[in-house]
């Protein structure tokens, strides 16, 4: 439930340019859309009950002939979420819910590419409604997978502090119905991001989680100064980063 007033105009305009600068990857983009969303949704989304009265929204957008299209546009929407929340505005993943012809409609589409996924924006109610907390209880759950489940590779004992902060900090990357479907491989110079099986659900790539759980990983490296790059894998293997630094078992 979003509050009934517009946003600032120059949140709108800081976020506009943020959402056309921020693009690490080709085939990846988002597009800002300063009118009322309410056509782009249809009936519950998720675990989130009903958008009502969100004055904007985001299109995460790709262009499909990208083999790796999915995990762009989730590190390239979380990165924009992540932005718009800092700013104060309310926001929220829906990938599964929503009219993508519509949403196109409202942007500025090019040859091949879809929307994935978009996001209300707006200033979010202080209060709760009866219906939203009915909703959240029951599709919502707050619960992670240890990370002794998640990973594999070299011992957690021989981790350095920076691999341990990236893989809690992707652990609570937000996915799907909190499916959780990433998995991770610790290797002397890097970690890899796959997916726990091939088989897609609600509508939605579980590629896309991961490129959204690359996001968390990347911004803490970087709260750590550690440097380095994705390359992109294939399936069910997502993508590396290889840093700058290596390590080995002792």
């Amino acid at each position: 439930m979003f509050a009934a007033r517009p946003v600032a105009e120059q949140q709108i305009k800081d976020l506009a340019v943020f959402c056309h600068a921020f693009r690490p990857f080709s085939g990846a983009r988002a597009a800002l859309v300063t009118r009322s969303p309410e056509s782009v949704f249809r009936g519950a989304i998720g675990s989130y009950g009903k958008i009502k009265g969100a004055p904007a929204f985001i299109a995460f957008i790709g262009d499909m002939k990208d083999p790796n299209v999915q995990e762009k546009v989730g590190y390239t929407g979380e990165g924009i979420i992540l932005e718009a929340a800092s700013s104060g505005l309310g926001t929220c993943w829906v990938g599964g819910f929503f009219r993508p012809d519509t949403a196109a409609s409202l942007t500025d589409m090019r040859e091949n590419e879809k929307v994935l996924a978009v996001t209300p924006l707006g200033y979010a109610e202080k209060t709760v409604s009866l219906e939203e907390k009915i909703m959240t209880g029951f599709g919502r759950t707050h619960k992670r997978t240890p990370l002794s489940a998640l990973v594999s590779g070299l011992r957690a004992d021989i981790w350095p502090e920076w691999v341990t902060k990236a893989l809690e900090a992707a652990r609570l990357a937000p996915s799907a119905v909190n499916r959780q479907p990433w998995r991770f491989h610790i290797s002397g110079n890097g970690i890899t991001v796959a997916v726990d099986n091939l088989n897609d659900s609600y509508s939605i790539s579980k590629r896309l989680d991961c490129g959204i759980a690359m996001l968390h990983i990347e911004a803490a490296l970087r709260c750590y100064g550690v440097q380095g790059e994705w390359e992109f894998l294939t399936r069910p293997e997502v993508a590396r980063f290889n840093t700058d630094i290596v390590f080995r078992n002792k």
